[in-house]
């Protein structure tokens, strides 16, 4: 649950919307513009918002933030289908959605469409996700509506970088995976040739290797396909 960030707060302490926007003009660029954007590109947003009048003011004020709002949609539905059309670094989802729970737009999303972020927020401050709800959603940060655009602008920025890094991480693991089935599937034609030719180890793998620069082919290829020739046991793999 520490990857879940449930802000509560007071009427006090979370203005609403009108206010945000009024207050979160030339005093928040003044200390923020020169150091921010300077260092962190523009942040690519989708907003899911039924609510028109909050939605409009939610795109003024990410743009205020320095963010670009690359689309703007009322429902769940809607939502999923956008994310895969413009493909966005963050997914600022409502969880009470026309037509069902943000909830399921979040999964969806996260399923699908690898290294969008996502983050929720709800105008329901008793409202908490479910362990089940945190594993599916991949939600990087569940925040009160409205939010103060501090904690929004900061909260929208570490859900990019988070889920950049995941996705990153996702990617090094499965090249990790694929390299050591490359290395098995070679070891494999290795065995092959030494028992074919008489050569070494050394010998077979120069084989190996010299064919595939002939060939322009990679090394796993040519492997494969010694593994292919090799009688019987194309047959007993499928067995």
């Amino acid at each position: 649950m520490n990857a879940i960030h449930h802000l509560s707060a007071t009427k006090e302490l979370v203005p609403s919307y009108e206010s945000v926007r009024e207050k979160a003009g030339a005093r928040f660029r003044a200390d923020t513009d020169s150091r921010q954007m300077s260092e962190t590109a523009k942040i690519r947003v989708l907003i899911a918002e039924d609510d028109d009048n909050a939605r409009s003011l939610l795109v003024e004020l990410l743009a205020t933030l320095g963010h670009t709002v690359v689309s703007e949609v009322a429902t769940g539905r809607e939502a999923f289908e956008s994310a895969r059309d413009v493909v966005p670094d963050v997914v600022l989802l409502d969880v009470h959605m026309p037509d069902g729970s943000g909830i399921e737009a979040a999964e969806r999303i996260t399923q699908n469409i690898p290294g969008v972020a996502v983050v929720l927020f709800s105008g329901d401050q008793s409202l908490t996700l479910s362990d089940r709800d945190v594993t599916a959603t991949a939600a990087i940060a569940f925040l009160p509506k409205p939010a103060p655009p501090r904690v929004l602008d900061s909260t929208i920025r570490l859900a990019a970088t988070r889920a950049k890094e995941l996705l990153n991480a996702r990617k090094d693991a499965e090249a990790a995976k694929q390299a050591l089935e490359n290395r098995k599937t070679i070891e494999r034609a290795k065995g092959i040739l030494m028992r074919r030719t008489g050569s070494s180890e050394q010998e077979a793998y120069r084989i190996l290797q010299r064919t595939s620069q002939d060939r322009s082919v990679p090394m796993v290829e040519i492997a494969k396909a010694v593994l292919a020739s090799e009688p019987g046991l194309h047959d007993t793999a499928k067995g």
